[in-house]
């Protein structure tokens, strides 16, 4: 509509990331080979377009039938539309979608972009890794002369491949960034592990230094408690050995003791036998003593002076 209505110029710029659909290509081919695409418009604003450019028909000494302002409408918009299609050669992809779509190629301009010189790749690549911190201007130089030659022996052994295997391996501008860009994330990623590996060491070395300290303390303390040892132990021995004299003198007075106790167990024998008998006669003499009681109740005075006569 702007480019056949209003008569503005337009380019309509197509990426290969933007097909979701093969189906796309369908309409990208009929507008590439008859400037329009079937059926799309429906009637009644096909009327309004023919209406629209109907002036403009009639401006330039034309007839303002419906057909005339309809080829007139398509006409100003293969003059005004630019279709700009961004395709990889790299894969099967191009090569299918060319076979089926032959518009793209029969009715396109192919814009061819040749190697980039080492110049070049040198300038890009000192403007990428502007922003890289490094540690010194010849290693800057040397990173930024390695990217064109990285890329350049890539190329060559492509060149080998394709020889060879009759294989293509395409490097584009775009892989050239990409390298720059995985040099960027590596470094990064690098730099990270380094400086974590750097606080753990750091880290590690204030452990050990505070575990030598507290080592050397304890070693200090341990000659202390040393000595200290060494002096008990001394006493202990000297407590141990006078403790051994002691229990011989003691178990000598045991054995002793034993003997004697043995003899007094054999005196508590004798003793207990005797009571035994002794407790046996005064039981046999009680009935007597109790008989002679008895006895001497009955007695009187009488009884005794007469016997003191007799």
């Amino acid at each position: 509509m702007k480019a056949g209505v209003k008569d503005e110029g337009l380019m309509f710029l197509f990426t290969e990331g933007q097909i979701t659909k093969e189906s796309f290509l369908v309409y990208l081919n009929d507008l590439l080979s008859s400037g329009e695409i079937a059926d799309l418009f429906a009637a009644e604003d096909a009327d309004g377009i023919v209406n629209s450019v109907r002036p403009a028909v009639k401006s330039e000494g034309l007839t303002d039938s419906k057909e005339n302002c309809w080829k007139f409408f398509i006409d100003r918009v293969k003059r005004n539309l630019h279709m700009a299609l961004c395709f990889s050669p790299v894969g099967e992809s191009f090569r299918n979608r060319a076979r089926k779509f032959p518009a793209i190629i029969n009715c396109s301009v192919i814009d061819w972009f040749h190697a980039w010189p080492e110049d070049a790749l040198l300038s890009v690549a000192a403007k990428f890794l502007a922003d890289v911190e490094m540690k010194s201007p010849e290693i800057r130089s040397g990173i930024e002369r390695f990217m064109p030659y990285s890329y350049k022996v890539v190329n060559e052994f492509s060149e080998k491949i394709l020889d060879q295997e009759r294989r293509y391996i395409y490097t584009t501008p775009k892989s050239f960034l990409e390298l720059i860009k995985l040099f960027k994330v590596m470094l990064q990623r690098k730099e990270g592990e380094l400086v974590e590996g750097k606080e753990r060491y750091e880290t590690g070395v204030i452990k050990l230094t505070e575990t030598g300290e507290v080592v050397s303390k304890l070693e200090e303390e341990l000659k202390i408690f040393s000595v200290e040892v060494e002096a008990k132990k001394k006493s202990a021995d000297a407590k141990a050995e006078q403790v051994g004299k002691d229990k011989a003198v003691v178990e000598v007075e045991n054995a002793k003791a034993e003997i004697e106790a043995g003899k007094c167990r054999e005196i508590q024998l004798t003793v207990e036998a005797k009571m035994t008998s002794v407790q046996a006669d005064l039981d046999a003499a009680l009935p007597m003593v109790e008989q002679a009681l008895n006895s001497l109740k009955g007695l009187n005075i009488k009884d005794i002076q007469e016997l003191k006569v007799i």
